[in-house]
C-alpha cells in the first residue's frame, strides 16, 4: 500500500525548466532494478552531478536550502519522454511528494498518482509566483491541502487546483492498484467460497510449484 497524501507542508524547490523528460528525472543507465527504494540518489543525475560524480553546486537540490525539499515547482510538460515508472519512484525515494507545474506528460501524470506523488497543475504565472516564494528563506513553507484542493503560499494566500475525484480518493486513502483490489478482499473471498461450493463437481486443478 502506498503512503496516503492528505496535507503536506514543506520546503519547495524551484526548477524553472520546461520539457524535463523522464531520462532527465532518472537516466536509463540506472534502470536495472524493479525495486523502488534507492533510486533517489540518481534523481536528476546529469543535472545534479558532473562527469566525475561531483555535485554541481548551482543545481537547486544541491543547495543547502533545498536538499530536503518535499515539493518541486517546474515549468511546462514535466515528465515527457519515455513511460518509465522509475521517474516517480525516484522522486518519492528522494523525498518529493508533490510536483507543481503548468502541465505534465500524460503517462507520467498517471504514474504519479499510482505511486503517491501528487501532480498539481497550476497556470505558469502562478508557478512563477511560487518559485519567487521559495527564495524567501528558511521559513518559506508551502502547504498542499489535498482534501480542500488548495496550495497555500507562505503569505497565506490559497490557490485552488483541480484533481480527478477518484484519484483524489485513492491518494487520500493511500490506495494503489493492489490496494484497490485488497479493499474488496472480503467480497473476493466470499465469491471464491461460493464458486467452490456451487461447482463442487468441477475437478480440482493442480497447482504447479
Amino acid at each position: 500500500m502506498m503512503q496516503a497524501f492528505t496535507m503536506l507542508t514543506g520546503v519547495a524547490a524551484p526548477l524553472p525548466i520546461a520539457n524535463i523528460d523522464t531520462d532527465k528525472i532518472i537516466p536509463a543507465r540506472v534502470l536495472r532494478t524493479i525495486v523502488r527504494a534507492g533510486l533517489g540518489k540518481n534523481l536528476f543525475d546529469t543535472l545534479r552531478f558532473d562527469e566525475t560524480g561531483a555535485e554541481r553546486p548551482d543545481f537547486v537540490l544541491n543547495q543547502p536550502a533545498y536538499r530536503h525539499a518535499e515539493i518541486l515547482i517546474a515549468h511546462d510538460n514535466f515528465g515527457c519522454g519515455s513511460s518509465r515508472e522509475h521517474a516517480p519512484w525516484a522522486l518519492l525515494d528522494f523525498g518529493i511528494r508533490c510536483v507543481i507545474a503548468p502541465s505534465f506528460a500524460d503517462i507520467f501524470h498517471n504514474n504519479c498518482f499510482k505511486n503517491g506523488v501528487l501532480p498539481v497543475r497550476l497556470p505558469r504565472e502562478i508557478c512563477d509566483q511560487l518559485m519567487d516564494d521559495t527564495k524567501l528563506g528558511g521559513n518559506a513553507r508551502v502547504t498542499i491541502d489535498l482534501a480542500r484542493q488548495v496550495v497555500i503560499r507562505p503569505n497565506g494566500q490559497e490557490i485552488s487546483f483541480d484533481v480527478d475525484p477518484f484519484r483524489k480518493h485513492l491518494m487520500l486513502n493511500g490506495l494503489d492498484d493492489i490496494g484497490q483490489t485488497m479493499a474488496h478482499a472480503a467480497s473476493i473471498d466470499a465469491y471464491e467460497a461460493r464458486k467452490t461450493q456451487d461447482r463442487a463437481w468441477l475437478p480440482a486443478i493442480p497447482v504447479a510449484i
